[in-house]
């Protein structure tokens, strides 16, 4: 009786293809590991210099102080997270639902046509400069802002610069949602459709619940991606660190302490991208707690982007469906 397989012998045996396949797969490996070396290598360092800081200065001073003044020998880092958190949320309520409204037409109601022209010009928003987005925020948009809603808007402000985030992101949310949304087999649709439902109903009742874990990927990226940008804040925003003043609001005889958004958002502000652009172009050498404080600001700013990615993941396997 052969010992002989049944079926075809489909992998090749002559052995220069193997060679050159193996070749393939140990570049493969080498790039695969470069990427890790190169992200284990700037978490090492971040650590390294940023114990260098927190071996001058208390890291509880660091993380809870509310006044950010290297030239002072301050570092209080609330302002910057505050500047930070800012623009990230006023830009997430503007990329979010505009980014999930342009998946649901491209994915369900634009033809083929349509959606090959419309998504390459919305991807276009992904390849401009940021440096461009700030210099549009700076010179037009905060014109016409003051010139038609803000009167007394500042000229640099975190208004504009939110605006300007918040459309640069777009087409991370669009795009992503709507490769989760094109992942939902027709059948789904189809069964929707069997039911009476009708385009609306089968697009927001079955398509978006389906694709929730891609949706909540590409709504975390792009917050991640606000967090980190730093062009367009630096050019728009401003470099002034700084706490809204708590004003009183008397509801029933009882003072209850508010933040009045026309201070946070009309005036200039600071994130911790744009404090470590201040320090890196600043007079501060190599050695000093004023420069070591960059790496601070850095591992806190790795930090909350771990964070955010680690919830993505656990929220992508949390909901996805498997078809």
């Amino acid at each position: 009786m052969s010992d002989a397989p049944d079926g075809p012998e489909l992998q090749r045996s002559n052995g220069w293809q193997r060679l050159r396949e193996g070749t393939y797969g140990g570049l493969f490996a080498v790039c695969a590991l470069l990427s890790v070396f190169t992200t284990v290598g700037i978490v090492v360092t971040l650590f390294v210099d940023a114990s260098a800081f927190f071996g001058a200065y208390s890291a509880v001073d660091f993380l809870t102080g509310f006044e950010w003044s290297p030239s002072n020998r301050i570092f209080g880092i609330v302002p910057l997270v505050f500047g930070t958190l800012v623009v990230t949320i006023t830009a997430a309520l503007i990329a979010l639902p505009i980014g999930t409204l342009t998946a649901i037409y491209l994915s369900e109601y634009a033809d083929p046509r349509t959606r090959s022209i419309l998504k390459p010009l919305l991807e276009i928003l992904a390849g401009v400069p940021t440096v461009v987005y700030g210099y549009f925020a700076l010179v037009y948009v905060t014109p016409a802002l003051r010139a038609t809603l803000f009167p007394g808007i500042s000229t640099f402000n975190a208004l504009s610069a939110s605006l300007m985030v918040g459309i640069m992101t777009i087409p991370m949310v669009s795009s992503i949602s709507e490769d989760a949304m094109n992942a939902v087999p027709d059948e789904l649709r189809q069964a929707g459709y069997g039911l009476g439902a009708t385009k609306f109903e089968v697009s927001t009742g079955v398509v978006v619940p389906a694709a929730v874990s891609g949706i909540a990927s590409s709504y975390i990226l792009a917050v991640s991606r606000a967090i980190g940008e730093t062009m367009i804040v630096v050019v728009a925003m401003g470099a002034q660190a700084r706490l809204p003043p708590v004003q009183e609001l008397q509801v029933v005889g009882l003072g209850i302490p508010f933040i009045h958004p026309a201070d946070v958002l009309l005036e200039p502000g600071q994130t911790m991208t744009v404090a470590m652009v201040q320090i890196a172009g600043s007079d501060f050498t190599g050695g000093t707690i004023a420069f070591d404080s960059l790496f601070a600001i850095g591992l806190t700013l790795f930090a909350i982007t771990l964070l955010m990615n680690i919830v993505s993941d656990r929220i992508a396997a949390r909901y996805r469906e498997e078809y």
